[in-house]
């Protein structure tokens, strides 16, 4: 049934439900559920088991099926769990404290510190509320004691926490490839150099503002500082086991000695492996891990089941179709066509996060992508860059909720938003830096496995 009338409602309606604080993931399955219902309704219901005779049932069903049995899927589950034991060794603090003193003599340490250890510890996890939950408990108060200004420190925890979104191994960028059926290899190397450019604009942006302004973060005390030799011990401690894992982990991938879900499989056991070199092995902490990485997991199936399901009954309503033949008969050049794309997911991430901007309305332009002569993997590095700002934006910038939600009173939630507008500016100006220098993101994978030819 072609209804796009009744499919440009339904999308409304949901971004609606969203803004008035309705579980995403089952307001996707309900909505996909109830429209479906209509959309594939054919009458004659005599009998209460013909109540379930609709297609709808036919199509959640298999859409869970999918999903369960998708193999791209198969490495979220296994990086998360890697995320958390991580965490939970205490191996990020060590990290943090050791980054902070080899960094003293440099504006702003603490700062710099906190976006390595966030860039570090994002490439272990791929998960923004936990890199911003504990960088907030771990980083937030040191800086505070150390006299950094409120805004400004909030501000730096809540842009390095999302990097783990964009920095490989990435879960968003394993979904992106799971929905646009690209090479999950070719995304992550891809992604490599947008994501340390983005880190490393962060850095410079702290150290110039610190420089022109010291009082937003004064230098360490000379008699905070403790021996040299115990700086470099205690980041040789920290550091280096780490990036091992992470090297092997994102190399073997790379290298193509293992799949996503292979490599994040050892970098599962890599990851029990360290917590048991650090004598945090417990019981309690796998406990912990296994109950988290769970949860998370439960909740990016369901998130998929419901977009799934919420997208097929939007494209067989002809939602997508309608869409697509308003944005050719604009006769576009291709850079309008990205600059146009660019900005709708941008103001899409004002309302909604990452994953139901990438799910819902990303396939509706990958169909174009074609048409307008664009690399999809040009396409889904500007996007990937471009879902930074969902957790950034206000008024549902989620990093800023994250880091209020551990900080509690120690911190307005307007002083968070007023910290991460230039890390905003940042993430802009490093898409425009992308678009002028395409290389950024294409020469890498083309170098590992060959030119790209659709």
């Amino acid at each position: 049934m072609t209804n796009p009338e009744i499919a440009i409602v339904m999308l409304c309606l949901f971004i609606v439900l969203v803004l008035l604080g309705f579980p995403i993931a089952f307001t996707l399955l309900a909505m996909g559920v109830a429209f479906g219902y209509y959309a594939y309704y054919q009458g004659g219901i005599e009998t209460f088991s013909d109540l379930f005779s609709n297609n709808i049932f036919y199509l959640l069903n298999q859409n869970t099926y999918s999903v369960m049995e998708n193999d791209t899927l198969v490495a979220i589950p296994l990086f998360l769990f890697m995320g958390y034991v991580v965490e939970r060794a205490n191996i990020v603090s060590k990290l943090f404290f050791s980054l902070q003193m080899a960094a003293r003599n440099l504006p702003g340490s603490m700062a710099i510190a906190a976006l390595i250890t966030c860039a570090v510890f994002s490439t272990a996890s791929g998960i923004v509320g936990a890199v911003v939950t504990l960088m907030g408990l771990l980083a937030f108060p040191a800086m505070a004691t150390a006299g950094y200004n409120k805004e400004f420190a909030a501000g730096v925890i809540c842009a390095g926490g999302t990097l783990g979104i964009l920095i490989p191994p990435s879960i968003m960028l394993i979904v992106y490839a799971a929905i646009a059926e690209l090479s999950p290899l070719r995304l992550y190397a891809a992604a490599v150099f947008p994501g340390l450019i983005l880190a490393g604009l962060y850095i410079v942006y702290v150290i110039v503002r610190v420089y022109i302004n010291p009082a937003l973060a004064p230098k360490p005390r000379d008699e905070d500082v403790p021996p040299k030799a115990k700086i470099y011990m205690d980041l040789l401690i920290s550091f280096v086991p780490l990036t091992v894992l992470i090297a092997l982990v994102l190399g073997s991938i790379l290298g193509g000695l293992a799949t996503p879900a292979e490599a994040a499989a050892m970098g599962a056991l890599g990851g029990l492996v360290l917590a048991a070199i650090y004598r945090a092995l417990t019981w309690q902490k796998v406990k912990e891990s296994v109950f988290l990485t769970a949860k998370a997991t439960a909740m990016v199936c369901w998130l998929f089941v419901g977009s799934w399901t919420f997208a097929s009954i939007f494209s067989y309503l002809g939602g997508h179709d309608i869409i697509k033949d308003w944005v050719l008969g604009m006769d576009l050049e291709p850079w309008q066509f990205l600059v146009m794309a660019q900005m709708i997911i941008f103001f899409l991430g004002w309302p909604l996060e990452w994953s139901e901007i990438l799910i819902i309305f990303v396939p509706i332009f990958l169909p174009m992508l074609e048409t307008f002569g664009v690399n999809p993997y040009f396409f889904a590095m500007l996007v990937a860059l471009n879902l930074q700002t969902s957790f950034l934006t206000p008024p549902m910038a989620m990093s800023a909720y994250y880091l209020k939600g551990v900080l509690r009173d120690q911190i307005e939630l307007m002083e968070i938003f007023r910290g991460i507008m230039p890390y905003l500016g940042i993430v802009i100006f490093s898409m425009v830096l992308m678009y002028q220098f395409p290389g950024i993101a294409l020469w890498f994978p083309d170098y590992l496995f060959g030119v790209y030819i659709p």
